[in-house]
């Protein structure tokens, strides 16, 4: 193996053998997975057309991997929910159990799940590979629902052709998307939303929840049927209708796949399918994770691997989805699930402390992605910076495209909350937007939905707290809220701006969406009033939230496209002024919050002029309208230290960025 690109970073020279070791290991276990069949990864993971239910030119076939049940039954609308023989299972070879059954025997749309007897015990369960589920509104339990309509759901749209350009993608989650408190439909997000996020500039729609889950307030993220999509949102067909239209507007769309662990839930989940706890997780302590309360996978086992590769696969052979969001990619790596560690030095990632099986795992679903889409997106949420995460899999890397830049939200919401406006660092601010390793590219954002849950606030929450309820008029003044939604608007700037690679933002922090996210539970009287956007906020021409969301379509219209590397110009601390450079567009941001600055001088390249493009004190932003738009700035050529050097001169208001771009 030839020295990969990754080991050219004199830091992991000491973990050289360990970094090819894992390579090794990812590329020795795909080819004992397709040894048998001599195909290719991506065909090994079609689990999902091999298990569960489907209908066939004969009828109907059924099968189930459950290697300690000693009695397995279809149980359902068909059978008079009883256990009748013509519906019982047999045993095959490696614990598989399945059954064929006549066309006339099972229709469309009738409900059922599985009786299954171990040694010691039995119970009901819902199929591994199930495709839709379905909760009873009176009992509250989980069914799985026989989904083969007669036609098939007619695709009209190709997905958008693969571009140069990077992602900026709208974090999204269907069932909040309504501004009235309940649970909202693909059709309506299809309907209402995508358009919204077309009209704000956004290439990239990130879906939460969409694999099924049992309980909402989990945000999607204890997951019981992995195959399914959340039938609380509508059916597989409005889904595949929403992603459709996304495509037509050239939208790409990315989901969140949890692999990273399961629901606890017996009967509607993976945990004790066949009565054993190490089925598809790990035995003992190792198997549960205490922080989230949830199973771990077991990532060695080969029926694991076929379960969650396949997954990965299904998604986008079925519903035709861009790519995926890995959630909690940490947790998955490190046996202690990274839970108060700090990974402050190299050792910490090459400490035995690794999972290597988990390591190899995403490796190959990386591997398995881009064998069926070349072109599919893959982001990492990793918290633990480990080298190589978004590195090429032929650079002994995970093969993530994109990692979660998870250090940029937080600085914004350090410095917002425990750092006075006057000590903000220019420096720090440009440090911690730039910093990322030299091999990744990562998705930078000043907030996720992880920043508003429950204990938390939106960034502009965070700013302006309790003034949002009575200061937002266009005729109000208030000093705290033109103090946030400046703030709000130059973070935003300096993240876009300095974003080398992808951009992100969660659904409504971009008009400044108040409070935090909040799902109906029994701590808050199962409430919806936290778990909805409030897009009125937005649309009402009489409020300053219409301003931050039109600031945020011009920013991104403005800001787009590959701009090459960033270059500072300035980070001057005592006047608070920081400026860099990407390509034609010049950056400049006066963070002073009481000071502005007359014939300020920022260092250009000779020649050509600058038009200001963009300015985020201006009155249709919300802004004091302190600067005449469309100026345009020629530089002065003067001699410093014997050498030629171009300066433009500009008023900077405090709390104001603007954004030039070259003209010739």
């Amino acid at each position: 193996m030839k020295r990969p690109h990754l080991l050219d970073d004199p830091y992991l020279a000491p973990y050289a053998e360990a970094v090819r070791g894992r390579a090794a290991h990812a590329v020795a276990r795909a080819a004992e997975l397709v040894a048998d069949g001599g195909k290719s990864l991506s065909d090994w993971a079609s689990a999902h057309e091999y298990f569960g239910l489907h209908r066939t030119a004969r009828g109907w076939t059924f099968r189930e991997w459950a290697p300690n049940a000693t009695e397995m039954w279809l149980v359902g609308d068909f059978s008079d929910w009883k256990l009748q023989p013509r519906f019982k299972l047999r045993r095959s070879r490696g614990g598989v159990w399945m059954g064929t059954f006549p066309a006339r025997a099972i229709r469309h749309g009738q409900f059922y799940r599985l009786e299954t007897r171990w040694e010691g015990g039995g119970g009901e369960r819902i199929p591994a590979y199930a495709r839709r589920v379905v909760q009873d509104s009176s009992s509250g339990l989980f069914s799985a629902q026989v989904w083969a309509p007669p036609n098939a759901y007619k695709w009209r749209n190709p997905a958008p052709a693969p571009s140069r350009t990077p992602p900026v993608i709208y974090e999204a989650h269907v069932g909040m998307a309504s501004e009235e408190g309940r649970v909202a439909t693909y059709a309506e997000f299809r309907d209402n939303v995508l358009p919204r996020i077309k009209a704000a500039g956004y290439n990239t729609v990130q879906l939460m929840a969409v694999m099924e889950h049992p309980y909402y307030g989990s945000f999607g993220y204890h997951v019981s049927s992995f195959f399914a999509a959340s039938s609380r949102f509508g059916t597989p067909e409005d889904l595949k209708s929403l992603v459709d239209e996304a495509h037509g507007m050239g939208l790409r769309v990315i989901m969140d796949i949890v692999h990273s662990h399961a629901v606890k839930n017996e009967r509607d989940g993976l945990s004790l399918f066949d009565g054993t706890p190490y089925q598809y997780f790990h035995d003992g302590s190792k198997g549960w994770h205490s922080a989230w309360d949830s199973r771990c996978f077991d990532y060695g086992k080969t029926e694991v691997l076929h379960f969650l590769l396949s997954n990965c696969r299904y998604w986008l052979d079925e519903f035709r989805f861009d790519g995926y969001r890995f959630d909690g990619v940490t947790s998955m790596l490190y046996w202690d699930h990274g839970l108060g560690r700090a990974f402050t030095c190299y050792a910490d990632y090459f400490d035995g402390s690794m999972d290597d099986d988990a390591w190899c795992y995403l490796a190959l679903a990386n591997r398995v992605i881009h064998e069926v889409n070349p072109s599919a997106i893959t982001i990492a949420e990793d918290v633990s910076g480990i080298p190589g995460c978004a590195a090429p899999l032929s650079d002994c890397g995970l093969g993530f495209d994109y990692r979660m830049a998870m250090g940029v939200p937080d600085y914004w919401f350090r410095i917002a909350e425990k750092v006075r406006d006057e000590d903000w660092s220019m420096g720090g601010i440009y440090w911690e937007l730039t910093n990322k390793r030299a091999e990744e590219k990562v998705v930078s954002y000043v907030e996720s939905h992880d920043q508003a849950l429950v204990g938390g606030k939106t960034f502009f929450f965070q700013l302006v707290d309790a003034a949002v309820y009575d200061g937002m008029g266009v005729h109000q003044q208030s000093l705290v809220i033109a103090r946030g939604m400046a703030l709000h608007k130059m973070a935003r700037l300096a993240t876009r701006g300095l974003a080398r690679d992808a951009y992100l933002n969660f659904m409504g922090n971009e008009f400044g969406h108040p409070e935090w996210i909040d799902f109906p539970r029994a701590e808050n009287g199962w409430s919806y009033h936290h778990a909805r956007r409030q897009w009125s906020l937005r649309d009402d021409p009489s409020l300053r939230f219409k301003a931050l969301g039109d600031f945020d379509a011009a920013m991104l219209k403005t800001v787009r496209g590959a701009l090459g590397e960033p270059e500072q110009v300035c980070a001057h601390e005592g006047d608070k002024v920081l400026a860099f450079r990407r390509g034609k567009l010049l950056f400049v941001f006066n963070f002073n919050p009481s000071q502005s600055f007359t014939g300020y001088g920022i260092r250009v390249p000779e020649g050509g002029r600058w038009r200001l493009a963009l300015d985020t004190d201006e009155t249709r932003f919300g802004g004091e309208g302190r600067i005449a738009p469309g100026q345009t700035f020629t530089p002065e050529v003067i001699k410093e230290d014997g050498a030629r050097v171009a300066y433009v001169r500009l008023y900077l208001p405090a709390r104001t960025a603007l954004v030039l771009r070259r003209q010739g």
